[in-house]
C-alpha cells in the first residue's frame, strides 16, 4: 500500500469521533462516548455528510450559547466546543475543547479553550493544551451541567447511533 493511502486509511481508522468531552469535567452520570469507527475515507466522507446538517444547525445556534457563556454560566456549568484539529502530514482528528473565552463578532470570532479530549492521531497537541480557532469551524457545542444533563451537543448525540456503511459500495 502507498504510504499516502495507508496514511489516509489510518487517519480515517483513528479519527476521534466521539460523542462528549473526557470526564474530567463531567458529571459522574454523564452520558458515555460510543466513538465511530471509520476506517476507510469514504466511511470518514459519509459521516462528514450525515453531520452536516447538525453542524451547521449547531453553528446557527452558538450565538445564544454563547451570549449565555459571556454573561456567565451557573456555577459548575461549563461550555464546550467541538472542531477538527489538522496537522502538516495531513490528518485530522476530531476533538473537545473546554472554553475559557470567545472574541469577535456574534456570528464569527475566535474560540479560545483547552482541549479536552485526548489527542490520538494528529500530531503536535496534546490533552489540555491551549487551541484557539475560528467559529466557523465550530462542529458543535455543549454545555455540560454538573448534574450530568448536558444541552446543545446534537452531533454528538446523533453519533452515539450513528454506524458507517460496512464498506466504500454502500450509500
Amino acid at each position: 500500500m502507498r504510504l499516502c493511502s495507508l496514511r489516509l486509511a489510518l487517519a480515517a481508522a483513528l479519527v476521534a469521533i466521539l460523542g462528549r468531552p473526557a470526564s474530567a469535567q463531567l458529571a459522574p452520570n454523564a452520558p458515555k462516548d460510543r466513538p465511530v469507527n471509520a476506517a476507510l475515507k469514504c466511511q470518514l466522507d459519509a459521516m462528514y455528510r450525515a453531520i452536516a446538517p447538525l453542524s451547521a444547525a449547531a453553528r446557527a445556534s452558538f450565538p445564544a450559547a454563547r451570549q449565555r457563556f459571556a454573561a456567565g454560566l451557573p456555577p459548575g456549568h461549563s461550555l464546550f466546543a467541538t472542531t477538527r484539529l489538522h496537522d502538516a502530514d495531513g490528518r485530522e482528528e476530531q476533538i473537545f475543547v473546554m472554553v475559557d473565552s470567545i472574541t469577535g463578532p456574534p456570528n464569527a470570532g475566535r474560540i479560545v479553550g483547552r482541549i479536552w479530549s485526548p489527542v490520538q492521531l494528529v500530531r503536535g497537541y496534546v490533552y489540555r493544551q491551549r487551541v484557539t480557532f475560528d467559529v466557523a469551524e465550530l462542529v458543535d457545542w455543549m454545555i455540560a451541567r454538573p448534574d450530568g444533563t448536558e444541552e446543545g451537543n446534537e452531533v454528538g448525540k446523533f453519533l452515539d447511533t450513528y454506524r458507517p456503511p460496512t464498506s466504500c459500495t454502500e450509500s
